[in-house]
């Protein structure tokens, strides 16, 4: 098989979190292969049904990855191939609640991982956090091999300890794992709120004309990397063989300044509202981030393919299409 999309003929594939943004655009390219059938276990605590794809393929489940009735049930269909995304999200929201994070990101891929292990399953998925397991001592562009133990948040940490995880299963019982980093992902499908992402709670708030906030000097530079790069990149670990037990960086291997995102987010919506200043947070200790992806170019022929201007208009048309639920369902 020389194509990435024949890894997926007459495959059951199950994504759990499959209801978020990464999740739903990957599901997305998923109905469009040979697929067999596709699994969304979500329990929608931070994504929203009407955000989902559908589809004849696809299955949706309500419930949670600490839940041992869901994952019998939807590991009765053997899945082929599962996508672990499930995951308590955002550095704040661990630091608020880190016993939550623990259960969540550290018992909830050990239960994963179990009934993948009992099923055999042709190859596990995990969405690790390139902005999490490197950190101040790790050098830049981020290398796969350099992670650090000196992290800053619960959310950096439990990341760390998923890897470590699968790591485990891979080695004692084969499992057939590979960790995916993802770098500051951005696109369609993510709804704005509270513990999400700057750049769409950037155009909701440029689109509600108010000044955009920026916590620190703005010459921050994130690795913003479009969301179907990401998926583009999540499929081909599931092809490649040499993929298997090995750790990906799925980013742009480039760097915007936050100052200059903001910017560019108002002249798309015509926001005239300029920019707010406020103080650096607390547990935000890095002011830069950038990957190395010339092993998963190398592994995985990834090579991310948007610009990242292109990417945010396209992220603006979406918040445009769906602007009605955005402003319901947006959560500060």
């Amino acid at each position: 098989m020389d194509r990435v999309e024949d890894s997926f003929i007459n495959k059951t594939v199950l994504v759990t979190g499959g209801a978020g943004a990464i999740g739903g655009n990957l599901v997305r390219k998923l109905i469009d292969l040979d697929t067999k059938k596709i699994t969304i276990l979500d329990n929608l605590s931070s994504s929203y049904e009407w955000n989902i794809p559908k589809s004849d393929k696809v299955q949706f489940i309500k419930g949670d990855i600490l839940d041992d009735v869901k994952l019998k049930w939807v590991f009765k269909s053997k899945p082929d191939i599962v996508y672990h995304l499930a995951a308590h999200f955002a550095n704040q929201n661990s630091v608020d609640k880190p016993e939550t994070d623990l259960m969540i990101n550290g018992l909830g891929i050990l239960k994963v991982l179990e009934y993948a292990q009992l099923c055999d399953v042709e190859r596990f998925i995990y969405s690790s956090s390139g902005c999490g397991v490197y950190g101040l001592d790790s050098k830049m562009p981020f290398e796969e091999h350099d992670v650090s133990i000196n992290l800053h948040t619960p959310y950096q940490v439990t990341k760390l300890l998923g890897e470590l995880y699968t790591n485990y299963y891979h080695n004692l019982y084969n499992l057939p794992i590979v960790n995916a980093r993802f770098f500051n992902s951005f696109g369609p499908g993510e709804v704005p709120g509270k513990y999400r992402n700057v750049i769409p709670n950037f155009f909701y708030w440029s689109m509600k004309g108010l000044p955009l906030p920026i916590t620190g000097t703005g010459e921050e530079t994130r690795d913003f990397t479009y969301v179907g790069d990401i998926t583009d990149g999540l499929l081909a670990m599931a092809h490649y063989e040499k993929a298997i037990g090995e750790a990906f960086n799925l980013g742009a291997s480039r760097e915007i300044m936050i100052k200059d995102l903001a910017s560019w987010i108002n002249e798309l919506t015509g926001n005239d509202a300029g920019i707010n200043f406020k103080e650096r947070r607390d547990w935000d200790a890095k002011s830069r981030l950038l990957s190395c992806i010339n092993k998963a170019g190398n592994v995985l022929n990834y090579k991310p393919k948007v610009e990242f201007r292109d990417g945010l208009k396209e992220t603006h048309q979406w918040f445009v299409d769906n602007w009605d639920n955005i402003q319901k369902f947006a959560e500060f």
